[in-house]
């Protein structure tokens, strides 16, 4: 295993993040505790040491999951999770009060996390997304007391415009605040519209990039066709799927990747990740897996050097997308 600095947080961290949202029982698709189990040891034993869950993933099921199966590694892994979205989905319509970046749904949020991780901190506790019902100022102030309370380590941000995240910086700068260390951001090789702003103000911030869906849940394995509706059980229950890919010009990006994953005897998901292990300003992107195998192959790929050849033709075929947090 490789491992990195996590941005300013002197933190050290696999260069591989497990991603949590995989384990519960609310999707086709995902894994209860008995079928997690031997996901999660075959991570720790490649040293993986870095996890990311949600309260909202399978209305917190995945925090729970990742508590039992992580509390006794407690003193040798990170963990991160995330508050904004209702406990019953994404989608729901919450009570009020019961989603969102208030003070009022933080503290209880935290709370409940802390509760069904069974853990005393977090180490790395983001946002999912922003409140524009919050100003940022309060957010910061209200993070920060999680922190001088010592129920959280550091302070994270996940998908927003580049203006909103250099505006919570200046705030935070200006108030002599503790900032945002992390941006976990949505980037992938069929998705590169953070190359414009938010990546290069995350270099030169020093803010560690922690993207979510480097796979594109699971179209950049190359196992969806051009010509056929896809039938998996992700595509059968993520709605999210294929309203964010299956672009014809996303399918020439995957061909590409198929096509050098051929020429170098390796899985297209392999190349996937090589690609963004091959990007200075990724620190760790967020794999989620649901076979012990996922876990190896993305291991392996850390260790696949792709020339700048190779690169440039896997971004080659890549056409602008609209904006899609």
């Amino acid at each position: 295993m490789k491992y990195t600095i996590l941005g300013k947080t002197g933190l050290k961290v696999s260069r591989i993040c497990l991603g949590m949202m995989s384990f519960g029982n609310r999707q086709e698709w995902q894994l209860e505790i008995d079928k997690a189990r031997p996901i999660i040891k075959k991570a720790l034993d490649l040293g993986i040491n870095f996890f990311d869950t949600a309260d909202v993933y399978s209305a917190g099921r995945s925090e729970e999951i990742t508590g039992e199966l992580l509390g006794e590694y407690r003193d040798d892994v990170v963990i991160a999770t995330k508050v904004f979205f209702p406990l019953e989905g994404f989608t729901v319509k919450a009570k009020p009060n019961a989603s969102g970046l208030s003070r009022y749904h933080i503290r209880r949020a935290i709370e409940e996390s802390l509760k069904r991780l069974n853990m005393d901190y977090i180490d790395l506790y983001q946002i999912h997304r922003l409140d524009p019902n919050t100003p940022l100022e309060d957010l910061l102030r209200t993070l920060n007391r999680l922190i001088d309370d010592g129920k959280v380590l550091h302070i994270g941000a996940s998908s927003m415009m580049a203006w909103q995240f250099a505006k919570s910086l200046w705030i935070a700068d200006k108030l002599g605040l503790e900032p945002f260390r992390t941006m976990q951001n949505h980037y992938n090789l069929v998705y590169r519209e953070e190359e414009r702003e938010m990546l290069p103000l995350c270099k030169d911030q020093g803010i560690a990039v922690i993207p979510w869906s480097p796979l594109a849940r699971g179209f950049l394995t190359g196992k969806y066709s051009r010509d056929a509706p896809p039938d998996t059980p992700r595509a059968r229950s993520d709605r999210y799927l294929r309203a964010r890919y299956f672009r014809p010009e996303d399918f020439d990006v995957v061909e590409r990747v198929i096509e050098i994953a051929k020429e170098k005897d390796v899985k297209p998901a392999q190349i996937a990740l090589a690609w963004l292990f091959s990007k200075e300003v990724i620190t760790a992107p967020i794999l989620g897996v649901t076979k012990a195998s996922h876990v190896e192959n993305a291991v392996e790929a850390l260790e696949i050097k792709l020339s700048s050849d190779d690169i440039k033709r896997l971004e080659e075929p890549y056409k602008p997308h609209p904006i899609l947090h």
